[in-house]
């Protein structure tokens, strides 16, 4: 039969029933330093991104911002591409290659993104070297938190923040520089000529940065992050995560160094919570695999390192698959939800890249007058207009020839038919068609407009459009 859910039976006389407490105070954690190799590549991939985004902002490509985003004039400069409106389709196309690749990571390791490439991950922990560096490590910040306020604690507690403040300001300027030419902001900072979207941006970034890399850190990570939340769909029992080996560790409990575990009938783990010392999100990894975990295997180390002081085998927090843990199986890494995955990432990146490779670098829209079909010229001749919206996506300047086809043999093209356009540049032109009536066998046909580069008639782009006539005998 199903347990039955127990009653408590209330006596007025005694007061009140007690109720829990649904709301938990945060506990602040201080994650203490750890040395190993994977820290090292912790340490490697956070130094390789901060550089990276601080200082690609200022690369120049060919006299311009090799990354920028204009969006009031609507370029997108990519190195060697620029990028319009119309081609947001290989934006889209793009993102949705880093999902499914961001997919057949976790399906293989995990959460090995958060733990080693996160934005999150990468300022809170160069916030936690200035904390270090002001503070001292986790026993010196400890005590420091409990200490009364003195002049040295408020003169650390101050230097942090400042370096906090910088870090997060310039973090914000370099934020807007990639959308506004970094170079003309650096000058018009030191002029005070800034405007206010400019201002307001940048201050916002950098209060977001200094908010979630120094007082929020692991909530971000734990209540505000979905992708920590949905992380365990895309796991199976072949996936590589952070795991601790019960079955060598417990009973766990602590013994002298040269103490023989089996003749205390202990385990391996010696019970010394430093793998939850240096936890950035304070879980113990010793209670089964937690959403928490970032899998940055900082506990990996922390255990490796008391294992070698011991004398025992590395390995006790390991990066290892549920079945290789409770079975003994040899860890599984090909299989077929992973190998879909990469095929479809692989089909998917080739087709991006040959897209981008084969992209035609010029653009051409084609807009006819809509306030008439057509019109009749004083010499009898039938004329349609068109609006042509000519674009150089390429980065260089170009001469520009403009032709149409479909038209009978005679016929003419009134306008620019002949362009010079700069880089980047988007140029509107209008053309005008004109036909002898008795060569117009048809009320409606269907014309290109053609543009190429002056002496390279094979770099072109077509339009398609309709050429109108009167309804009358021939």
């Amino acid at each position: 039969m199903p347990e039955k859910i127990p009653v408590h039976q209330y006596d007025p006389g005694k007061g009140e029933p007690s109720a829990s407490d649904l709301y938990a105070k945060r506990r602040k954690i201080q994650p203490r330093s750890i040395s190993g190799a994977f820290e090292h590549w912790r340490n490697f991939g956070v130094w390789l991104i901060l550089g990276l985004y601080f200082s690609v902002a200022w690369i120049n490509y060919h006299g311009r911002q090799a990354l920028l985003f204009d969006l009031p004039n609507r370029h997108f400069y990519v190195f060697g591409w620029t990028f319009w409106p119309q081609d947001f389709i290989l934006l889209s196309w793009l993102l949705i290659i880093s999902a499914f690749t961001l997919f057949a990571v976790t399906v293989f390791a995990g959460r090995v993104w958060c733990g080693y490439a996160c934005p999150q991950t990468v300022w809170t922990k160069l916030f936690l070297h200035i904390e270090k560096w002001t503070e001292g490590d986790r026993n010196a910040r400890m005590r420091l938190d409990k200490a009364p306020l003195t002049l040295n604690k408020a003169l650390r507690r101050t230097t942090k923040h400042l370096g906090w403040v910088v870090v997060s300001l310039l973090t914000g300027l370099t934020f807007i520089g990639y959308f506004d030419p970094i170079r003309s902001l650096w000058s018009e900072l030191k002029a005070s000529q800034w405007n206010e979207a400019e201002v307001f941006w940048m201050f916002l970034f950098a209060a977001t940065t200094y908010l979630n890399a120094g007082w929020l850190r692991e909530q971000v990570c734990m209540y505000m992050c979905p992708y920590g939340r949905f992380q365990s769909v895309m796991f199976d029992r072949d996936t590589l995560m952070v795991s601790y080996d019960h079955a060598r560790g417990e009973p766990r409990g602590s013994r002298r160094r040269d103490a023989d575990p089996k003749a205390a009938q202990l385990g391996d783990c010696i019970d010394c919570e430093l793998c939850v010392q240096v936890c950035p999100t304070g879980i113990d990894i010793r209670n089964g695999l937690q959403f928490e975990c970032i899998a940055c295997a900082a506990c990996i180390d922390a255990c490796d390192s008391v294992m070698e002081q011991m004398g025992y085998a590395k390995g006790l927090v390991r990066y290892t698959t549920e079945n290789a843990l409770e079975h003994g199986h040899p860890i599984h890494i090909l299989r077929p939800r992973l190998i879909g995955y990469s095929l479809m990432i692989l089909f998917m990146a080739t087709l991006f890249i040959y897209t981008l490779s084969t992209r035609n670098p010029m653009g051409l829209d084609v807009i006819r007058d809509r306030n008439a079909l057509y019109r009749e010229s004083s010499e009898g001749l039938i004329e349609n207009s068109y609006i042509l919206n000519v674009m150089n996506k390429s980065q260089d300047p170009e001469d520009l020839e403009i032709h149409v086809q479909g038209m009978p043999p005679g016929s003419i093209m009134q306008g620019t038919q002949h362009l010079h356009l700069l880089s980047g540049e988007l140029r509107t032109v209008t053309e005008t068609l004109e036909e002898e009536p008795e060569k117009l066998h048809h009320t409606e046909m269907s014309i290109d407009f053609h543009v190429n580069e002056t002496g390279k008639p094979g770099v072109a782009v077509d339009a398609a459009s309709r050429f109108f006539a009167p309804a009358a005998d021939r």
